[in-house]
């Protein structure tokens, strides 16, 4: 059987409604990862007790275990002790916590290269902790620690193909179904393959955009 573009048109529709929630999901775990990322880096960095501790512990636990691993406790674990959550839900979490963690590490590098002479003029200037975190050193961790983050991103967004291993209709389980029932593999992975390849492109992107508009106010 060679390929079939026809094939590949008819099951097109069906493909970007498993995109759409792609899409849904990997932004609302970006999100939420990112923010994860902004209160872990900060416990850490200010050594909250007990705080700090927990969020260390959760950083080794997320990076030294299976990520399938962590969305089939979620899943099926979780409701066990009454906390089920639904198939969309429980992939925004998986996805969530999995790259909350490694922002975590991603911020907490990035203002940990902010100079003591910043948080030193900070504080001689009567700022709080708080002030100079959020004026100060996080706007100066954004911008080291960005190609970090977006390496992280674009870990998500391929990663969201796990998802269908709990039988989320996303893009990679609409082709792995259509495969099933039509046996038509090469059409429906070369389809998927330059879906993820197009949503890493924009997104990289979309961070360079971000990343230069950043860095022009320190460009002499």
């Amino acid at each position: 059987m060679g390929f079939d573009f026809e094939y590949l048109a008819q099951q097109w529709p069906a493909l970007m409604g498993g995109l759409v929630l792609t899409l849904q999901v990997t932004v609302l775990a970006i999100v939420l990862s990112l923010l994860i990322g902004l209160a872990g880096a900060a416990c850490r960095i200010f050594r909250i007790p007990l705080l700090s501790q927990c969020v260390a512990a959760y950083v080794e636990f997320i990076r030294n275990t299976p990520i399938l691993v962590q969305l089939f406790f979620i899943f099926y674990g979780l409701p066990a002790v009454g906390l089920g959550l639904s198939l969309y839900w429980s992939g925004v979490l998986c996805l969530s916590l999995w790259a909350g963690a490694y922002q975590v590490e991603n911020i907490r590098g990035g203002l940990l290269t902010v100079d003591k002479g910043l948080r030193e003029a900070s504080y001689a200037l009567s700022l709080t902790p708080a002030l100079y975190f959020r004026l100060v050193a996080l706007p100066v961790a954004v911008r080291t620690s960005l190609p970090a983050m977006l390496n992280t991103s674009v870990s998500l967004l391929k990663n969201s193909s796990y998802l269908q291993a709990i039988g989320l209709a996303e893009l990679t389980f609409v082709a792995v179904d259509r495969i099933a029932t039509d046996f038509r593999a090469i059409e429906m992975f070369a389809a998927i393959g330059a879906l993820y390849l197009g949503l890493v492109m924009l997104l990289s992107l979309a961070a360079s955009r971000l990343e230069y508009r950043l860095q022009r106010p320190f460009r002499s």
